[in-house]
């Protein structure tokens, strides 16, 4: 059901302290670590505790949790110390999700070129 913790959701399996993150902050709603694959200096992940397999999807069930996401990706640019940074949710696989759990990617520390991809 949406909303619930999946199984087999490596991010809801993070969310329930099953397999370790390097987290750097938390609130009631949301869980930010740090990406164990890093495109950049800084990448860090913020993801909801509900499982929603999308951003979209996401936002349409839960429009203030898809709000903190945002607002937490902000509070770690801002604990990182990032003057530029850049917030992207992948949605598809063509986009390239591979985990199917909403969750934004905050990247900086370098210059970051346009277009992306």
């Amino acid at each position: 059901m949406a909303g619930e913790p999946q199984d087999d959701c490596l991010f809801c399996k993070i969310v329930a302290g099953q397999i370790p993150a390097t987290v750097v902050r938390e609130t009631e709603t949301t869980l930010a670590f740090r990406d164990i694959n890093p495109q950049a200096p800084t990448h860090v992940l913020v993801i909801p505790r509900v499982h929603y397999p999308d951003i979209a999807s996401l936002g349409t069930a839960e429009p203030a949790v898809a709000a903190d996401v945002l607002r937490e990706s902000g509070e770690v640019a801002a604990e990182e110390k990032l003057e530029s940074y850049r917030v992207v949710f992948n949605t598809g696989s063509g986009a390239g999700q591979t985990v199917w759990h909403a969750h934004a990617h905050v990247l900086g520390g370098r210059g970051l070129e346009w277009p992306p991809g």
